[in-house]
């Protein structure tokens, strides 16, 4: 039953508004002031009513028989759901696995996300970032939408040109085989040398200029060693992907752009329309309202930018794929890159401009500080993993003494990996946030393991329930009285909506944090209830368990975590 839909139907018949209406006014009140509230403020206009009066009034007049009762507290009007009934339509609901979740994605979509570079490995920003992509991506498959998972491997550019040049000028024919090191931490060096080099030497950023302009005219030897740096580059990166578990069904490559010319071709048709401009310097500029900036197009020697290549690759998208939407999920630094580039499409007539939407979210830091690329002060995705898996091995060994080495390295990978994507998403992607390694990984609190540990032990009662476990009925559920029995049902009854306000925002973290109030209120079921040995609210309680596993699982696929049946 959904009972807000059930409430905004009573209210409409009293108040004489569409009971859609009327539900998108429903709040969920504070603790122990009802199920639903609705704020008799926002109709007193209309009814020519003081909020208070309104709210006495309804009170008096609105009952059903899955209400338990209907309370007038100010300029509210306070809803409490029979306990029974929720029991009955949640448990019923999750066992059927039959969710409510917003189901309005109609047509296709694609997420762009990660975009690494292949000047340097991924670091924990890009964790973050993949974190969301994958996240998002699952919540828009629950709304209903067909999703294209992309990744747009940034491999040509001035920036590869400078991890290009200190190859050149200062490896003096060493390889990663050579030094030890994995391809794209050897690559990343060589990035972050350039950068040391370039302070006592002005004339090598010029070398690297001259060099874009070699790779853009197709220099023998230029593409030779472009090809064996993005290689070694993108293969490290490859293997990143492969244990942090990220994977694309299509892969684009900013050289193949280029190579296409397609984005040359938009910034031709531009020039015709008067939209872009060329200046007497050469470059090619977008004209844009003050707010927005004017934005260069095209380098005054003639060499593409990003947005060059991005905005043919963007039009091949919608064209090519049939797209009814795109996401790009991009830390909030280019914001107004995305504002130009969706304005640009705007003035140049394309219908789907409206139907583009950057994701953007905030910066990851550690606890010593901001992180940045160029003086190879970064946290390398790599040393995270490893770090965080060390963490969990120290953690399973304190608790499990007689496990194998082999179970031991699979169950601390899992564990690792949800504490990172876990700590990742549940912060609001919007803001900035502080990772802080020895937290994540807590069995206890508000982390990645401590769900999983929750969903494991549900699934451990369940197993030792054995043949023992039976079907409930109506009746089963009215012994459901307990006051823990009553908080998880809620925290289970709100998972619904928790996923619906992830798909409305594209925000994984609604789902993290009820994912964490099933966890917490599991839990304290489980210290005060026994289960197994219960009389007869026993097999209420079991289907109260089997509710809360599927519940738990449900969310940590969503947030692309494994669920573990052991810890």
């Amino acid at each position: 039953m959904d009972f807000a839909e059930k409430i905004a139907g009573l209210l409409a018949k009293e108040i004489g508004l569409e009971k859609t209406e009327i539900g998108g006014l429903l709040v969920k009140p504070p603790q122990g002031m009802g199920d639903y509230s609705f704020p008799c403020f926002r109709v007193s206009k209309q009814l020519k009513e003081a909020p208070e009066a309104v709210s006495k009034r309804l009170a008096g007049k609105i009952s059903a028989d899955f209400l338990e009762k209907v309370e007038s507290k100010g300029a509210y009007l306070n809803f409490f759901v029979e306990k029974e009934a929720i029991a009955s339509s949640t448990i019923k609901k999750i066992l059927s696995k039959k969710w409510s979740f917003s189901n309005a994605g109609k047509g296709k979509v694609m997420v762009e996300y990660s975009s690494p570079n292949t000047n340097k490995p991924l670091h924990v920003g890009h964790l973050r970032n993949n974190s969301l992509g994958a996240a998002v991506s699952n919540i828009l498959e629950e709304a209903g939408y067909k999703v294209i998972k992309a990744n747009l491997i940034n491999d040509r550019g001035i920036h590869i040109c400078k991890a290009m040049i200190a190859y050149e000028m200062f490896a003096k024919g060493k390889t990663p085989k050579s030094e030890g090191l994995k391809s794209d931490h050897f690559v990343g060096g060589m990035y972050v040398l350039f950068n040391e080099k370039a302070k006592e030497d002005s004339s090598l950023e010029e070398k690297a200029q001259g060099m874009l302009r070699a790779w853009e005219k197709g220099d023998r030897k230029t593409i030779a060693l472009w090809k064996k740096m993005n290689d070694w580059a993108l293969s490290g990166i490859k293997e990143t992907y492969k244990e942090f578990g990220t994977e694309f069904d299509i892969w684009f490559k900013e050289s193949e752009t280029f190579r296409k010319g397609s984005g040359a071709k938009i910034i031709e048709e531009g020039l015709k329309k008067r939209i872009f401009s060329k200046e007497d310097d050469g470059s090619v500029l977008a004209t844009l309202e003050p707010e927005l900036q004017n934005k260069v197009l095209v380098r005054k020697d003639g060499t593409s930018l990003y947005i060059t290549n991005d905005l043919g690759l963007t039009e091949e998208k919608f064209e090519k794929f049939k797209l009814d939407k795109c996401v790009w999920v991009v830390a909030n630094e280019q914001d107004l890159y995305f504002k130009q580039l969706f304005k640009i499409f705007e003035k140049l007539d394309r219908k789907w401009a409206k139907n583009c939407f950057h994701l953007n979210y905030g910066y990851v830091s550690l606890p010593s500080g901001r992180m940045k690329s160029r003086e190879g002060n970064v946290v390398d995705a790599d040393d995270l993993i490893l770090e965080i898996k060390k963490l969990a091995e120290k953690e399973i060994e304190a608790r499990y003494k007689k496990i194998s080495e082999k179970e031991k390295k699979e169950r601390a990978k899992a564990i690792a990996l949800a504490a990172i994507k876990f700590y990742l998403l549940r912060n609001d992607a919007k803001k900035d946030m502080v990772f802080e390694p020895e937290k994540s990984i807590s069995f206890d609190g508000e982390t990645g393991p401590y769900v999983q540990y929750s969903y494991a032990r549900a699934r451990s009662i369940l197993r030792k329930a054995g043949k023992k476990k039976a079907k409930v009925s109506k009746k089963d559920f009215v012994l459901l009285t307990h006051e823990k029995e009553k908080e998880l049902l809620v925290a289970l009854a709100n998972f619904d909506e928790a996923v619906s306000k992830s798909i409305s925002e594209l925000s994984p973290h609604h789902v993290a944090h009820a994912l964490l109030a099933v966890s917490e209120r599991f839990n304290s079921f489980y210290q005060h209830l026994s289960v197994l040995e219960g009389g007869k609210e026993k097999n209420a309680r079991l289907a109260l368990v089997e509710a809360t596993s599927i519940v738990l699982k449900k969310g940590l696929e969503i947030l692309e975590i494994e669920a573990l049946e052991e810890m």
